[in-house]
């Protein structure tokens, strides 16, 4: 996670530091009523990366097996939303943009005493409904920074295997917050963005029967109480 966050801080500080120098000598305005349309569209594509927030509880089985989980081998996934803003005012436009994500995570089992490993590739296609209230700084130039924070819904389309260490739940709930610089060239707004998903819901199954014919497979569930999404997404919009 900590790698995919510095990629996304160098790809954002060299675009917004190599436009800021080349508008600032750039006396054309472009697209200069794109802002006052009251409602527009647009889509997106990019990629994110998707993690898991596991709370364990010390379960311990009748052999005295203790296992712990982490999530490992994160992999970029790929985005692709359609947009449509409302302007509310000068500085604040609703922006709903529905899209799929595609995405995967490991979970890694690891007995505590022997050192043996389990795990478990999670992979998820996801119709996902985010809404936004994004809040624009002034214009400067062809540039306009902005903030925004909303929540999204999530809906999980693929199918679940039984018998799977661990099984999640096909909806999730998100608050969000990201940031983002509207880049206005001739023909459209180009529109970097990042933004931070933050679960809200326990995605965790707790009942098994699946499990009914492999009950020692459960052991990997009861270690845990919870199982926390969160994302970073990287996005592209044209508009």
């Amino acid at each position: 996670m900590k790698k995919f966050l510095v990629h996304i801080a160098v790809i954002l500080t060299v675009l917004m530091s190599s436009t800021v120098q080349a508008q600032d000598n750039d006396k054309i305005l472009n697209r200069p009523y794109a802002d006052m349309k009251r409602v527009h569209y647009g889509f997106s594509v990019g990629f994110q990366n998707q993690s898991l927030w596991l709370t364990h509880n010390g379960y311990t089985t009748e052999s005295g097996e203790s296992w712990f989980a982490d999530v490992t081998d994160l992999q970029p996934g790929f985005c692709v939303n359609m947009l449509g803003d409302l302007r509310l005012g000068q500085h604040f436009n609703l922006r709903v943009s529905p899209g799929m994500y595609f995405g995967s995570r490991t979970v890694t089992f690891r007995e505590t005493v022997s050192g043996n490993i389990e795990k478990q590739n999670i992979k998820n296609s996801s119709v996902v409904v985010p809404v936004d209230l994004k809040v624009s700084a002034l214009r400067y130039h062809n540039l306009r920074p902005y903030v925004t924070a909303g929540v999204m819904a999530s809906f999980d389309v693929s199918k679940k295997k039984d018998g799977e260490l661990l099984q999640l739940s096909n909806t999730d709930f998100f608050a969000t917050v990201g940031l983002g610089l509207d880049v206005y060239v001739p023909f459209f707004k180009f529109i970097p963005e990042v933004k931070f998903c933050f679960g809200l819901k326990n995605l965790l199954k707790k009942d098994r029967p699946d499990l009914a014919e492999d009950p020692d497979k459960l052991k990997y569930t009861n270690s845990l109480d919870k199982a926390v999404s969160n994302m970073v997404v990287f996005t592209f919009y044209f508009e």
